[in-house]
């Protein structure tokens, strides 16, 4: 497959890197050549220097025959644009990057489509509603529904409290079949495990379970489900206005920033939301304390620095608060803070990735998911008639050891995947691979 990607900031340049350990044909275009000589040192892609929105510059990047245009430059009209020449010069798939969330609407969202932009990535909202999933879940690090919840996957941290501690792999599923443990986060590596990997304190378990075995893995992980009421949320980024419409009804929340000028400008922003707005500084522990940080349930920081948002986080648990929740820019500082107690990590940059890998993967756009872990991936692929993955039992498939399969659905209903099952053509199977996998998972499938 042919992809440009159109802009070599933070979301172009994480898509390139985790695109070049693909078998994908990567073109990545920018004014800039000094960011692209040090991504075209370090990745294996090809770049060039010129404009998103000149003729010229994207014949010369080989828009004509591309399968996947994407434009991720941080000028919203710029990628609308861009995506629109590329089109018309022969661009199979379009994708832009946008920040007005009025465009996502249905009937704005069918004009887009109209002049040639056939994907539209707010990562923002990406962000929000992740965030929104953590506070109705405030026990996991990850939830992640496929087919209308006929199959999760639940990532956990897990404490000294776990049963599963310092247990190894096959003595835990050996007369079990209510969840598949596919994968391990620990410290700064993912693991696919095996039935001889120990689990360890402070690990972080990605089970793949269906809807009715969800409260055994939170007891055997130690933890008990609290509703959350109030929030206060750091910082007034766009994450936090689209937060607050997202979730507004659902919660008390609490704006707290120190730039005067932006709490006046959020209450236009968030308009018709039940949201306190408050100038302060949630760095100060006396700000924290007089706005009463004890009594909430919940902290986000969403401030555009990753190091203020883990140490706020911090602070927050040292006020006993229980749920909090950190957007991690960073991604190198990913695995130091899924390693600190401070919850869910977010990141707009891999939600963004997670959003257009999905776009690559060969199975119907309708039924795939995809999520990117910060070193691992999990996807939702079609099984074909005569494709290798239906021709024998799992057990008798020689899958590479950086992959597993995780569940299936089949005729509409979820179920896990042992040795001895067959997959057959027309199931959905969940598959966890290590990063770089993916494409060669697909081939599985084809």
């Amino acid at each position: 497959m042919k992809i440009v990607i159109a802009g070599a900031g933070e979301v172009g340049s994480h898509l390139g890197m985790l695109l070049s350990r693909e078998e994908q044909d990567i073109i990545l275009l920018d004014r800039d050549a000094e960011k692209l000589s040090r991504l075209d040192a370090n990745y294996n892609l090809m770049t060039k220097v010129g404009s998103p929105t000149s003729f010229r510059d994207l014949r010369g990047a080989g828009v004509a025959s591309c399968d996947l245009y994407i434009a991720v430059t941080p000028f919203e009209n710029t990628n609308l644009i861009s995506c629109e020449i590329a089109k018309k010069l022969g661009a199979r798939k379009t994708v832009a990057r946008i920040d007005n969330y009025e465009f996502l609407y249905g009937d704005n969202r069918e004009f887009f489509i109209s002049r040639g932009v056939d994907h539209l990535i707010y990562p923002e909202v990406l962000a929000a509603q992740e965030i929104c999933t953590a506070l109705r879940r405030p026990w996991v690090r990850n939830w992640f529904e496929l087919h209308q919840g006929e199959l999760i996957v639940v990532g956990v941290k897990l404490r000294e409290n776990a049963s599963l501690v310092g247990r190894k792999l096959r003595d835990i599923t050996f007369n079990q079949h209510n969840y598949h443990v596919s994968a391990i986060k620990r410290r700064h590596e993912t693991i696919i495990p095996r039935g001889d990997d120990e689990i360890l304190e402070g690990d972080i378990l990605y089970f793949t379970t269906t809807r009715e075995y969800v409260d055994e893995i939170r007891n055997i992980c130690g933890k008990r489900q609290y509703r959350i009421r109030k929030v206060m949320i750091m910082g007034g980024s766009r994450i936090a206005v689209r937060l607050a419409h997202m979730a507004s009804g659902e919660y008390d929340l609490t704006i707290i920033d120190d730039n005067i000028d932006v709490c006046r400008r959020l209450p236009e922003k968030c308009s018709g939301c039940d949201v306190h707005i408050i100038h302060g500084d949630a760095r100060n522990n006396d700000v924290l304390t007089e706005e009463n940080i004890e009594a909430m349930d919940a902290f986000v920081a969403l401030t555009d620095f990753s190091e203020t948002n883990i140490l706020a986080c911090l602070t927050a648990k040292e006020f006993h608060v229980n749920k909090t929740i950190a957007e991690v820019e960073n991604i190198q500082f990913i695995s130091e803070a899924e390693g600190l107690n401070i919850g869910t990590v977010i990141n707009k940059k891999l939600l963004a990735s997670s959003k257009i890998f999905q776009l690559l993967l060969d199975a119907d756009e309708s039924s795939s998911k995809f999520m990117a872990l910060a070193d691992a991936e999990v996807a939702e692929l079609d099984a074909r008639p005569g494709s290798r993955i239906t021709k024998a039992k799992v057990m008798d498939l020689k899958l590479s050891h950086d992959m597993t399969i995780a569940g299936l659905i089949r005729d509409g209903k979820g179920m896990l995947v042992e040795g001895r099952t067959q997959i057959q053509p027309g199931d959905h199977v969940v598959v966890f691979c290590l990063a770089g996998s993916i494409h060669k998972v697909e081939k599985l499938f084809l």
